[in-house]
């Protein structure tokens, strides 16, 4: 027979796994927050940029009070650094989604860059990400270095083509790197010219210009 330390309460059993499942919940409700917390500071770091933006904007584009988005992020800098990071997530994602359809490298290439813009066309995420990297300096925290992972993998396609002697530049390196400025340089001019509506189409001009993909218009 079990002993008196042994004996479980009437019960304990159910209150210890209503116990988790309340935990969980509490912390699944944290998560949601979270996440509406930063899509909310995406939208206003993209809207007007890091200085222009407050704790009490975020906190009312979420309907939510100030210490409620205190309690998840301590501070602007703090959601500065989450968009920012965030927006470096989605940059392996969306090259993931491309190595998914097999291209030859420079058409994998071609396609990442394609992908790129139009998620800077329609990802608040990615706008805020690319605006708030622009004005790092103006940040007093520190942010992820710029698009390292994403010239990495470009450079990786590019020495593929080479190898394959689809790509006439010695170096496959000196031309990822001409080609991300281009890349980042259009989407800033697409931008503040136009608002991002022809992003798609000033990166398969630089496309086409660079490595002699033809794009769709």
């Amino acid at each position: 027979m079990p002993t008196g330390s042994d004996r479980r309460p009437p019960g304990g059993k159910r209150r210890l796994t209503t116990d988790r499942a309340r935990t969980g919940l509490k912390q699944e409700r944290a998560v949601r927050t979270r996440g509406q917390v930063l899509d909310a500071a995406a939208q206003a770091f993209a809207a007007k940029g890091f200085p222009g933006v407050t704790i009490l904007e975020v906190a009312e584009r979420t309907g939510m009070t100030k210490g409620a988005v205190y309690f998840h992020y301590p501070s602007k800098e703090a959601l500065a650094i989450a968009v920012a990071e965030e927006f470096y997530d989605r940059l392996p994602a969306i090259a993931a989604t491309v190595r998914e359809r097999a291209l030859p490298p420079l058409e994998s290439v071609a396609e990442l860059l394609t992908s790129t813009a139009v998620a800077f066309r329609d990802d608040t995420v990615i706008q805020a990400g690319a605006r708030l990297q622009i004005e790092r300096s103006l940040i007093g925290a520190s942010l992820p270095m710029p698009y390292v992972g994403y010239t990495e993998t470009v450079t990786a396609w590019l020495q593929e083509a080479s190898d394959a002697d689809e790509l006439t530049a010695a170096d496959p390196g000196l031309v990822a790197r001409v080609l991300i400025s281009a890349f980042f340089g259009a989407q800033h001019l697409s931008w503040v010219l136009n608002d991002r509506v022809d992003i798609a189409e000033r990166v398969n001009e630089i496309v086409g210009v660079v490595l002699g993909v033809p794009r769709p218009g």
